[in-house]
C-alpha cells in the first residue's frame, strides 16, 4: 500500500498501524522466547501493545527528539482527531495518544517508508522494555 498518507483518514491509518505493531511485537517476543506458552506470550505482548504502552512510547519519542518535525506534527494532528470511539481499557487521553502512535505507523507504511517504520517500532519496544525491564 503506497498512497499519499495525508489523504487517508487518521483512524484508517491507526487501524493499519495497530496491526503492524501487533505483528512486530509478536515477532520480537518470539525471537526471545520461541518455546513459550501462547498464554504467557500474549501476556508479554500486552505490555507493548496496550494503550498506555503505546502512548508512553510515543510521548517519549516526541520528548527525546527521536521523531522529526513532520512526524511530531502528524502525531499531534492524529492525537487531536475527533473520534466517536470510547476506550474500554484506558482513559480517553491515553487512548488518543495510543491512536496517534498507531496512526504514525500507518502513515509511514502508507508512504512506503518501511525503514523508518521499523526504526519507530524498534524504538517503541526499547522504550517499553526500559520502563518494564528487559523483555517486558
Amino acid at each position: 500500500m503506497q498512497t499519499e498518507p495525508r489523504l487517508v483518514n487518521v483512524l484508517a491509518l491507526a487501524f493499519l498501524g495497530d496491526a503492524l505493531y501487533e505483528v512486530y511485537v509478536r515477532e520480537h517476543i518470539l525471537d526471545s522466547d520461541a518455546a513459550g506458552r501462547a498464554d504467557l506470550l500474549h501476556k508479554k505482548a500486552v505490555k507493548y501493545v496496550c494503550a498506555a504502552g503505546q502512548a508512553n512510547a510515543l510521548k517519549a519519542m516526541m520528548e527525546s527528539g527521536f521523531l522529526d518535525e513532520e512526524e511530531n506534527a502528524f502525531a499531534r494532528r492524529a492525537h487531536n482527531h475527533k473520534t466517536a470511539t470510547k476506550p474500554k481499557n484506558a482513559d480517553p487521553l491515553t487512548y488518543k495518544w495510543a491512536t496517534a502512535f498507531e496512526a504514525l505507523l500507518g502513515y509511514h507504511r502508507s508512504a512506503g517508508r518501511e525503514e523508518r517504520l521499523q526504526e519507530i517500532m524498534k524504538e517503541a519496544v526499547r522504550i517499553t522494555e526500559e520502563r518494564h525491564g528487559q523483555n517486558a
